[in-house]
């Protein structure tokens, strides 16, 4: 027998259980697709009335377009009957999510993807949503009003937010999804996937978004749950899946993302012994390990119970300097954390990210994974991180001296005090604040240690007082400072501006969208484009007082400028757009949605001198 003989044979009989386990979890009906499903059988009896319900509340979202104290462009108007459907266009009664488009991973502030990011995880945001009745899922239909096409997965709970005692197990199960596509037309239509059913009832809805192939941000309107109060009987026969079209991205099984066996696969014990390992034996260790960093943390999880040579490798600690565990934020917990605990010793960056939710990590649990994994962290993730309270904070900035990268973005049930912890971080280089309760005390104390900043998001930070004195201490203490949210900070004004660009001359992102104190009277804007040369994004949404004067000023002096953002100003003419195009060869976005003096006529003109320029023109019917 060759001594390649019994390695082969195994990576062989790994490969052929891992398509024995896909296709047969097809055929029992567990990942049906609409375009891959020759012939589909399974439908329920009509034995129960349908029960048909709008969404009752909104539980939680990762991020929307609108003000914390208002309900203009926010996800909480997913609650309740239609405001605008079957109506098209902006409309302030929508819920919105922040971002779209490929713009935001263009500009100076948008961090490097996470490795071994599994290609079927795309979700960019999420919100979810209860319901009045718990019932079995027959349809979920998406309201969708304005450039469609974000919602790419759909998912129920089977926790009932409305019980009074918390289940003992709570499961995810993915009802619907798919890649990102286009949807050309940007009007309003009612989304109607095709949904699998589920073996369990549930009033809890969630959807995920990716909203990167859109041309402007993606409005919804409503949410409508169909569904029967008892469980639909279905019928013997199973649908008939083709075995040659099985590919990566239909690998979402009961175990999401192999998630759920994690613990027994690391711990598995029972790994045969080769005398040989064939030609693994003659390959150097350093290029097994860079194969096996093209594998999926799940993938990895599996490989390691072939042999214990790949057992060896599967654990080696520097296979997890970069651990992205988002993707498998349904089936984390406190379990999987421990067993991974002694592989993550050398963890650098950590993406913690929608993880530990309805209880599946505990603030035990994750201070005792930071305790042995946190000493090498440089990037730390863990925005919409519920479970996160004061003691957490306080663990990472005990255990984690190395910390570059903070990123707490919508963690919005942590406590204020929590917040004056960060200081210690004093090595900080990133902190991302957005939709926090951090307030000006604890930030102040922040911005005096941590003088390394170079990109702080304080967007919708709604319980800072006085945003002067806080743009005051950046501009004294961050001088280092490239990148600046502020989006929809209420009270900042021409004094924190021009504090703020005579000390962070390196600046070259500044979001003051939706900042209504601000008036370009006072020369603030002006002010800004003559000391900030270096801007590439500058964002002055929704501010009325934008002029000529402020546009001629960055065409003269901001030649790098690459995203401009002046929706709503009605002061701004064609003429100044020109000169601005002419001047920034970079300019790549451009928003003058709502500019009364800038209509289609003009925006087509524009377009056609400048065509490698996205001209962005919303309207409202």
């Amino acid at each position: 027998m060759s001594p390649v003989f019994p390695m082969l044979t195994v990576l062989t009989m790994f490969y052929y259980i891992c398509l024995r386990r896909r296709a047969r979890t097809a055929t029992r009906g567990e990942m049906m697709n609409s375009r891959r499903t020759i012939e589909s059988n399974s439908r329920t009896l009509p034995i129960n009335s349908e029960v048909v319900q709008y969404a009752k509340e909104v539980l939680d979202f990762s991020s929307h377009y609108g003000s914390e104290n208002s309900m203009s462009y926010t996800m909480w108007n997913l609650a309740g009957i239609p405001n605008v459907y079957p109506s098209s266009g902006d409309f302030t009664q929508a819920a919105v999510f922040r971002t779209y488009g490929t713009w935001w991973n263009q500009c100076p502030s948008a961090s490097l993807p996470f490795r071994r990011t599994p290609q079927n995880f795309q979700s960019q945001d999420y919100v979810e949503l209860a319901f009045e009745e718990p019932v079995y899922p027959t349809a979920v239909h998406v309201l969708e009003t304005y450039h469609p096409g974000a919602v790419i997965r759909i998912l129920a709970c089977s926790a009932n937010p409305y019980s009074p005692n918390p289940p003992p197990e709570v499961r995810w199960e993915i009802l619907w999804s798919e890649k990102p596509t286009k949807v050309n037309a940007p009007q309003a239509r009612q989304f109607k996937p095709c949904i699998k059913q589920i073996n369990f009832p549930s009033n809890l809805i969630r959807l995920e978004v990716n909203s990167t192939l859109l041309d402007y941000y993606t409005e919804l309107d409503a949410v409508v749950l169909h569904g029967v109060k008892d469980r639909p009987v279905l019928s013997l026969k199973t649908s008939l899946i083709d075995m040659n079209d099985l590919d990566e991205e239909d690998y979402e099984e009961k175990d999401v993302c192999g998630m759920d066996t994690l613990s027994k696969q690391f711990n598995s014990a029972a790994i045969r012994e080769w005398t040989n390992n064939g030609y693994f034996d003659k390959l150097p260790y350093e290029l097994i390990q860079l194969i096996l960093s093209h594998l999926t943390l799940p993938d990895l999880c599996r490989l390691a119970q072939t042999c214990k040579l790949l057992y060896q490798h599967c654990c080696d600690p520097l296979q997890y300097t970069h651990l992205n565990l988002q993707p498998y934020w349904a089936k984390l917990n406190d379990t999987s954390l421990e067993y991974l605990q002694s592989r993550c010793t050398l963890v650098q960056w950590l993406n913690l990210s929608w993880t530990g939710n309805w209880g599946f990590i505990s603030v035990s649990g994750f201070g005792r994974f930071l305790k042995i994994c946190g000493s090498e962290l440089v990037r730390l993730e863990l925005a919409c991180g519920h479970f996160l309270n004061e003691t957490c904070l306080e663990v990472i900035s005990e255990t984690c001296p190395n910390l570059q990268e903070l990123n707490l973005s919508s963690c919005d049930k942590l406590p204020p005090q929590a917040f004056n912890h960060i200081a210690k971080l004093c090595g900080l280089k990133r902190l991302v604040l957005y939709r926090t309760k951090v307030e000006q005390t604890a930030l102040l104390s922040i911005l005096n240690f941590c003088s390394e900043l170079q990109h702080l998001s304080l967007g919708s930070c709604v319980m800072i007082e006085d945003y002067d004195v806080i743009a005051s201490m950046i501009g004294a203490k961050c001088k280092k400072l490239r990148t600046l949210d502020l989006w929809r900070c209420k009270n900042i004004t021409e004094n924190g501006i021009a504090e703020l660009a005579s000390g962070c001359q390196l600046l070259e992102e500044l979001d003051l969208g939706w900042c209504p104190t601000l008036q370009s009277s006072t020369g603030c804007f002006a002010n800004l484009a003559r000391k900030l040369p270096n801007l590439q994004k500058l964002f002055l949404t929704a501010n009325r007082s934008v002029c000529d004067t402020d546009i001629e000023e960055l065409a003269n002096n901001c030649s790098h400028l690459r995203q401009l953002d002046i929706l709503g100003t009605r002061m701004v003419s064609p003429a100044s757009l020109r000169k601005l195009l002419e001047s920034c060869k970079n300019l790549s976005l451009l928003d003058v949605s709502f500019c009364s003096q800038i209509d289609n006529r003009v925006v087509l003109e524009l377009n056609a001198s400048f065509p490698n320029v996205f001209i962005k023109k919303s309207f409202t019917q």
